[in-house]
């Protein structure tokens, strides 16, 4: 099993035919994942990748029974996409866009509410479940199907545990990528409660950084009860200097934000096992599962 995704989504990609929709959109194909069509403004009717495109979501939604979407579109377009395939019912919707606006975001924010679609990103690397689905760039070439739900707001971090997992034989369930800018869709509460869910799962990684309030949500989830299985924590920034955005919109540590240091004694005393640093995730989650 997986979260969100698997074998029986249908994905639609909003923007396919420009470089990057074409790219990644093969890519994902030649993994195993079921595209359906895409979506192009004035190319409907036409067909790329022999994939049928359409004007609209709620027309290719209809016609194919899409149930995710893929956006590759440019940031001045993304926020328009991102609604769309929302009102359209598009199900897990993944944007990989960088640069959104914040104030475009509080759009779409109002668009999620009482809908059934659940945001992946934007600035998103996407999610993939080893030998069943991956939605986004997110590298493939270390991922294996395994125990582990991995959820990140780093990229290159994430990459570096899926090998690493992968490494001490405990493979991936699912990995998601909830995106870099402050303003986004699911977070990491939102992901432990899928986790908790999910049969197949084990253990969970989160990679958090300095800025934002996502690791004091997930240590007050934490906190609330018990979670049944081990979490570890790796909380990058420490040494980063105030002020000063790191990386991507969400790493800014300014207006009182609380340091690596007062993120990682939250989460501790909410039972998370902090990893000090990269190399030691996996085999702090390994221990664990050994008991």
């Amino acid at each position: 099993m997986a979260v969100l995704v698997g074998k029986d989504t249908k994905v639609i990609v909003q923007g396919i035919t420009g470089r990057s929709g074409t790219f990644y959109t093969d890519s994902a194909m030649r993994y195993g994942t079921h595209f359906v069509g895409g979506v192009r403004p004035g190319k409907g009717g036409a067909k790329h990748l022999d994939l049928p495109i359409f004007d609209k979501v709620a027309e290719a939604v209809k016609e194919t029974g899409a149930n995710a979407s893929m956006i590759l579109v440019p940031a001045q377009n993304a926020t328009a996409a991102m609604v769309e395939a929302i009102e359209a019912g598009g199900g897990v919707v993944v944007c990989v866009t960088e640069r959104v606006p914040v104030h475009d975001m509080m759009r779409v924010k109002d668009a999620l509410k009482g809908s059934d679609s659940r945001l992946i990103g934007p600035n998103s690397q996407g999610i993939l479940s080893p030998g069943l689905c991956k939605i986004g760039v997110m590298s493939t070439t270390h991922a294996q199907p395994g125990a582990i739900g991995i959820v990140t707001r780093s990229a290159s971090l994430a990459s570096e545990l899926v090998a690493q997992t992968s490494g001490v034989g405990l493979g991936q369930s699912t990995t998601i990528g909830v995106g870099g800018d402050p303003i986004h869709g699911i977070g990491f509460r939102d992901c432990l409660e899928l986790f908790k869910e999910d049969p197949v799962t084990k253990g969970v990684i989160l990679v958090g950084e300095i800025g934002g309030t996502e690791e004091e949500e997930a240590a007050d989830y934490l906190s609330a009860g018990p979670y049944g299985k081990p979490v570890v924590a790796l909380i990058v920034g420490r040494h980063a200097p105030k002020e000063r955005r790191m990386g991507h919109a969400g790493t800014l540590s300014i207006f009182g934000s609380k340091t690596v240091e007062d993120k990682e004694t939250k989460l501790a005393d909410a039972g998370v096992l902090i990893a000090k640093n990269a190399d030691a995730v996996a085999p702090l989650m390994a221990k664990a599962l050994r008991g």
